[in-house]
């Protein structure tokens, strides 16, 4: 079994992780995948191969479309897709699961999860608000026949259905047949325990990762990638990445939208320079002061933390999304895909002995 990069002596920073070391150590929070595999060879548009899926994060197990929690965006590079994101913005609150998934089958998700949400709130488009769901997307083309449109209903159901607090990573879920510099990607999560004058908050994050160059792989400062050398097989274009980032720190849309933009200097200090075609978006939320939608009073009051508290959560975004990454990359194994396509499972031996020679393993 491939090793997650801490436990291999890979460290990020000297903040202490959750439990789990995983995003779903934010009291709440819980993540399903559903994966679909299915067919070898030659492509055959609508039949396969099929390397693709779908991820959900579910910020708290109540009901979000009555108890949506504080959330916003941030679009680093604007090559991908973020449905819902308008009213991310003006309202500053997240209300439905957090969808990931290929880009082609965006629609389908988006269709499946209204249908599940409808089945729990059957005043909404009636009396109540309609749903908007949130959806974001990576293109797993190069192993998978994303043209077939594979990901349906049933999966989407699945994911959400099977969402806990034990995250599965690597070649899982959306990240199935998705690539992170030029290696097998996918998904990869991590977290990180703050103290502050008003407690202990923790912050976690997942990615989809599906970017980079190989050349640009870094780990802990050392450029890896360049002393490992090309891998054998090379895709076209240098695809994109979802950061989700959620927290139990009381913060609000705005301070939520700091923290998020700092999730990209952890996205810059794994090697990534953010290519023309990539998407590189951030999707933040906060479990803390959840009010119901609808209140009779029409009052709220929220406890917020100083903005000069804030230091560590940025940091804690940095450094779990930096180790997020290199999750991914560290759990995902060597995947053939569409057309003899090969995405090839980071040499994780190697990758050690490299950082080894530059003293940068714990307990080695």
């Amino acid at each position: 079994m491939r090793p997650r990069a801490r436990d291999a002596g890979v460290w990020f920073g000297e903040l202490p992780t959750g439990t789990k070391n995983m995003i779903t150590d934010v009291p709440g929070v819980q993540v399903g995948h559903c994966t679909i595999i299915k067919g070898t060879g030659a492509l055959k548009p609508g039949s396969g191969p099929i390397r693709t899926g779908v991820t959900a994060v579910l910020p708290h197990g109540e009901n979000l479309y009555e108890m949506p929690v504080k959330g916003t965006y941030f679009d680093f590079n604007g090559c991908g897709g973020l449905q819902g994101a308008l009213q991310v913005r003006e309202f500053g609150v997240i209300d439905t699961p957090i969808m990931l998934t290929n880009t082609m089958s965006m629609g389908a998700v988006a269709d499946a999860l209204i249908r599940h949400m409808l089945r729990d709130n059957p005043s909404a488009g009636l009396e109540s608000d309609t749903i908007i769901p949130i959806v974001s997307e990576c293109d797993d083309s190069f192993l998978n026949d994303s043209r077939g449109l594979h990901v349906r209903e049933e999966h989407v159901f699945a994911a959400l259905d099977s969402a806990g607090t034990n995250v599965e990573e690597g070649a899982v879920g959306a990240g199935t047949g998705m690539m992170c510099h030029d290696y097998k990607g996918g998904i990869g999560t991590s977290s990180r325990v703050v103290a502050t004058d008003a407690g202990r908050f923790t912050l976690g994050t997942i990615v989809l990762s599906n970017h980079g160059d190989w050349n640009d792989l870094t780990i802990d400062g050392v450029r890896v990638g360049s002393m490992l050398g090309a891998p054998p097989i090379k895709r076209r274009e240098h695809g994109s990445i979802v950061m989700v980032v959620g927290t139990d720190a009381p913060v609000d849309s705005r301070q939520l939208h700091r923290i998020a933009r700092r999730a990209v200097m952890g996205l810059a200090v794994t090697g990534s320079s953010s290519h023309n075609g990539s998407g590189d978006i951030v999707i933040a939320f906060s479990t803390a002061n959840v009010h119901r939608r609808y209140r009779e009073d029409g009052l709220v009051t929220d406890k917020l933390l100083l903005d000069k508290d804030l230091n560590d959560l940025f940091r804690a975004s940095l450094d779990s999304t930096a180790e997020s990454i290199i999750n991914s990359l560290f759990k995902a194994d060597t995947m053939e895909g569409r057309d003899g396509n090969v995405a090839v499972g980071l040499p994780i031996d190697r990758a050690l002995e490299v950082l080894k020679d530059h003293g940068r393993l714990r307990g080695r």
